[in-house]
């Protein structure tokens, strides 16, 4: 209880006290104190099939974020590379879409890695990690990236040829996406333990793979209608 609540509830008792000297009426009950609200409970997420372990408040103060790799600055360095290529692809349907719902698509995709490729960029400067210049080094064989010529197909195309072109290669980066996530935890050298590489992995996978069903659906309608 605080110092200010202490001298309210003693001031209350004295003008309850004269009061009772001066009147038959029975003064009021002192109000119930409210108890203290319980501490989270911090766990320690155990092993996979595993019971996650309670944490006293001990040992959470003596745990240290786990440092970034070299593998997280890869990933990260490579995953703008791919949003920025992303970007581009996006950025085409306003001028190419035949459908309103792929331009829509589009707009979504663009909020979307726009976001996550500032966080990116965050997450590097941080850490004091030089960050990639535009397409500087670009791998074409980083998984889902398409080449010049793909590009050059996708960017020439117009109407429902666009919208159905667009599907397929976006479909093909996103799962690209999905495969640079697996690799990531599929390192020997503890990468993704950064706490905001783990965000950044989940909401990528996440997005994405609910993106690749609505590009599904979208495809099949507009074949259907064709």
């Amino acid at each position: 209880m605080t110092t200010s609540t202490t001298t309210r509830l003693l001031l209350v008792g004295l003008v309850l006290a004269t009061t009772a000297c001066t009147s038959r009426a029975e003064p009021s009950p002192p109000p119930t104190p409210t108890p203290p609200a319980a501490a989270a409970q911090v766990v320690q997420a155990g092993a996979p099939g595993e019971q996650p372990i309670p944490l006293s408040p001990d040992h959470v103060n003596d745990l240290a974020p786990p440092a970034h790799t070299a593998g997280d600055v890869a990933f990260v360095r490579d995953m703008l590379h791919h949003h920025a290529q992303a970007l581009e692809m996006t950025a085409l349907a306003e001028d190419h879409a035949g459908s309103d719902r792929i331009r829509l698509m589009a707009e979504r995709m663009t909020i979307s890695q726009e976001s996550e490729s500032e966080l990116m960029l965050r997450w590097l400067a941080d850490r004091d990690e030089d960050a990639p210049a535009h397409h500087a080094g670009m791998d074409h064989d980083m998984p889902g990236i398409l080449t010049p010529e793909q590009m050059a197909d996708l960017a020439a195309a117009e109407g429902t040829d666009f919208d159905l072109l667009f599907l397929q290669s976006m479909t093909h980066h996103h799962d690209g996406a999905l495969q640079m996530v697996e690799d990531l935890y599929g390192r020997e050298d503890g990468s993704g333990e950064d706490l905001e590489i783990q965000q950044l992995a989940f909401h990528i996978d996440a997005d994405q793979r609910m993106e690749m069903d609505r590009m599904a659906q979208l495809h099949a309608e507009l074949v259907s209608n064709d």
